[in-house]
């Protein structure tokens, strides 16, 4: 398959932003602060986008939230089809999450396949007493029942769309776009 060029450019730095800020402002309302709050990043691009989260609850109640890197390569069950050797990185995941409220952030959710994983490795991290989910962008097409309890945008997509997050401490820019594949 050949990706084609950009297609649309969805959301720019600003929007970004403004997404960060209302589910920064979201997660603290529904939870009624940062008491026993954690921010997991489902890596790669879960990571930073949860540290933008913490950064911006740090703002509104100058409180900081805690940040841990979840690597899910292990649980993924596709793990076969990716690679018959895997690279697997150290978690920065020291951090108890036992009776925590835990706040799952990725970048996009397409099928669920990705959270389900990323719950399964939390379990073996710990039990914690709320498990929630933060992205910044949900494409809507589900294999598994899981939906996000944060949501940047929503962005109806076919099959053949991709869904790019490029965040600065990555990809040297701001973005969110969105390319065909044929």
């Amino acid at each position: 398959m050949k990706i084609l060029k950009t297609k649309a450019v969805i959301l720019d730095e600003k929007a970004i932003e403004r997404a960060t800020t209302r589910i920064a402002n979201e997660i603290l309302e529904r939870n009624k602060g940062t008491e026993n709050l954690i921010l997991v990043g489902i890596k790669t691009r879960g990571v930073p986008f949860a540290e933008r989260l913490s950064r911006k609850i740090f703002e509104i109640e100058g409180i900081k939230i805690p940040v841990a890197t979840l690597d899910i390569t292990l649980y993924r069950d596709d793990l076969t089809e990716i690679s018959s050797n895997p690279i697997i990185n150290n978690d920065d995941f020291n951090i108890d999450i036992n009776n925590k409220v835990v706040v799952l952030v990725d970048d996009v959710i397409f099928t669920g396949r990705t959270v389900r994983a990323a719950l399964d490795a939390l379990v073996d991290k710990g039990r914690p007493r709320k498990v929630q989910l933060a992205v910044l962008i949900d494409r809507g097409h589900r294999e598994f029942p899981i939906r996000p309890d944060y949501v940047g945008k929503n962005v109806p997509t076919s099959r053949n769309e991709i869904v790019g997050v490029q965040f600065e401490e990555i990809d040297e820019m701001n973005q969110v776009i969105i390319r065909e594949k044929r």
